[in-house]
């Protein structure tokens, strides 16, 4: 008897995958929709009763009502490493297993970093626009050698890991912060580990590589903009929550620092889906100033905005997509390697 696996936030660059990998023992059905409150209304009684598995990614919200909507589920499996999107206890308590991915993409997310990293500091981007757009005014295209700035490294995971081995081939002094101390990184790649307010003062660029853990909700706000260069810039490719954007925006605005890239905001669903705003207009006020915030930071010369697309290489797809279907495979023989509950 073959296993029902629903995949949800299924993409065209997931195609190749399927279509290469044949899974005789699952009976899979592909939904390009988020799993949430919404579209689980639409999902077919018969599949909301013999749904084994639900494969998600960050972008569905797995709440209690939508867990309790399924009959006999066992395993979430989240196409991510971030779990914070799924609701842990209502899955414990119908004795249903997560599984996630830890450190896909981790070479294609220190790829993109340093590669937004170079855009600031050169000014790529506004110069780009400049020939495209005689209209635009930036005309100052005036940047600094790589080699002679100083990267912070919050975070020094698989991702920070990787950042830390880039920059050290452009020539730049490290600095990093964690809790815990890679020593590798001390040995090969010149890392220095520092506290973050010494990190903060001395950086030309910081790079945010930090899970989001709840209790480092905007662990980057007014207080550490003010104490960063005024000629420093910031990124985040981690998580939108541990950066305050309207903060940033005015610590930009009053020129406190240079620049700044972000692939990833909170409340990404409002700031980079257009359909979801309104049924945010009356319920979430948090998310319509975010939104706000990154529409205003997206008009500045100085700031770059992805849609969280750092990891997303043909490469870190495939990767993260066999690591899912071993997880659980692994879970549903009753192992843990891939569990996180």
């Amino acid at each position: 008897m073959s296993i029902k696996v629903l995949v949800f936030d299924y993409r065209e660059s997931e195609k190749n995958f399927f279509k290469n990998n044949k899974f005789q023992n699952f009976d899979i059905t592909f939904y390009r929709e988020s799993l949430n409150e919404e579209t689980v209304k639409k999902i077919p009684e018969e599949e909301l009763k013999n749904t084994t598995v639900v494969s998600v990614f960050i972008t569905s919200e797995v709440t209690e009502n939508v867990i309790n909507s399924f009959k006999n589920l066992r395993i979430i499996s989240t196409r991510s490493t971030g779990i914070d999107h799924i609701n842990i206890r209502a899955a414990e308590a119908k004795n249903i297993s997560i599984v996630n991915v830890e450190g896909y993409g981790s070479y294609s997310v220190a790829q993109f970093t340093i590669a937004l990293m170079i855009d600031l500091v050169r000014g790529i981007i506004p110069a780009s626009r400049y020939v495209s757009d005689r209209k635009n005014l930036c005309t100052d295209f005036l940047g600094r050698d790589i080699s002679k700035l100083t990267i912070g490294v919050v975070g020094t995971g698989a991702i920070g890991a990787a950042v830390c081995r880039l920059a050290m081939a452009f020539g730049m002094k490290i600095l990093a912060y964690d809790f815990i101390e890679r020593q590798e990184l001390v040995k090969t790649s010149k890392v220095e580990y520092v506290d973050l307010e010494k990190l903060i003062k001395e950086s030309d660029v910081i790079s945010l590589h930090m899970p989001y853990t709840g209790e480092n909700f905007h662990m980057f706000s007014t207080e550490q903009f003010d104490m960063m260069k005024n000629s420093a810039y910031i990124i985040n490719t981690s998580r939108g929550e541990i950066l305050d954007t309207v903060a940033l925006y005015n610590a930009l605005k009053k020129k406190k620092i240079k620049g700044a890239a972000l692939d990833v905001v909170m409340c990404e669903e409002v700031s980079f889906r257009c359909d979801k705003l309104s049924k945010k207009l009356n319920t979430d006020f948090t998310c319509l100033q975010e939104a706000k915030a990154v529409k205003e930071l997206a008009k500045m010369q100085n700031v770059i905005i992805t849609p969280h697309i750092a990891y997303e290489t043909q490469d870190a797809i495939d990767y993260l997509l066999e690591s899912s279907f071993k997880g659980i495979l692994d879970c549903v023989k009753g192992g843990n390697h891939y569990r996180v509950n």
